[in-house]
């Protein structure tokens, strides 16, 4: 409760401060008063348009950004569910569903000719990557050979001064990178670190090994996607265009 000796002065203080245009949660901060006393003392306070203006944009500006906007109350729901889904895993991971997370990243983001290579340009899974292939195939990561992809505004030897921090692959074992022409067109979004391919000599038995546990984690459909392709024979059997040129 506000003493009677203090009530006609922070009243005046808060008139005062109404009228230079602050809104009452800064007027509440600065002389203690709650909210609901400051719309009794103030409501016949009259805001220029002016700084109406500017307490709306102000308002809006909390709601965007403050901690109850609608981005943060979803990164917290977003924290949450992250959370709770750790918790699901046992933190020690069995060899063998390592050894398939890296099988299945294979098939999604690997090569399928000649040598086991990873193209990419997520330094996590890049980093996993390259630790998987020292855990399942004992491979050091100085023995691998890479290759960037990057644009011409970019630092090429920055660049695989980076990844080879990250990855331990020697600057030396970098071979010849491939430098995108300027266009029009070119991605706009910057990788900032480029794409890199991370190779591994003289790798092909190791890629077939890859494909022969591809093939048990497809056992349960392999059945259906054999039978479903061989009724639809028919679109194999289309003629390539003949360049006339």
């Amino acid at each position: 409760m506000i003493k009677n000796h203090n009530y006609n002065l922070l009243k005046e203080q808060a008139i005062e401060l109404r009228k230079r245009g602050l809104s009452y949660g800064e007027i509440s901060k600065k002389i203690k008063v709650a909210k609901s006393t400051l719309s009794l003392w103030l409501k016949e306070v009259a805001l220029t348009a002016e700084q109406k203006k500017k307490l709306y944009t102000k308002q809006a500006f909390a709601l965007n950004l403050g901690p109850n906007s609608q981005k943060n109350r979803r990164q917290r729901e977003i924290d949450v569910l992250t959370k709770d889904a750790m918790a699901e895993v046992d933190s020690v991971i069995p060899l063998d569903v390592y050894r398939f997370f890296g099988v299945a990243l294979y098939w999604a983001e690997g090569s399928k000719t000649r040598m086991l290579n990873m193209t990419n340009s997520d330094p996590n899974l890049i980093l996993f990557w390259v630790k998987w292939l020292e855990k399942i195939f004992k491979i050091q990561s100085k023995t691998l050979k890479a290759r960037l992809n990057i644009y011409p505004q970019q630092s090429e030897q920055q660049i695989k001064e980076f990844w080879s921090d990250l990855t331990g692959i020697p600057v030396a074992s970098f071979g010849k990178s491939y430098v995108k022409p300027f266009s029009t067109n070119y991605q706009k979004n910057n990788l900032y670190y480029g794409t890199i391919r991370i190779e591994v000599p003289k790798s092909t038995d190791l890629r077939y090994r890859v494909y022969g546990w591809l093939q048990v984690m497809m056992k349960d459909v392999a059945p259906e996607i054999s039978r479903v392709e061989k009724k639809w024979e028919k679109l194999r059997n289309v003629s390539r265009p003949v360049n006339l040129v």
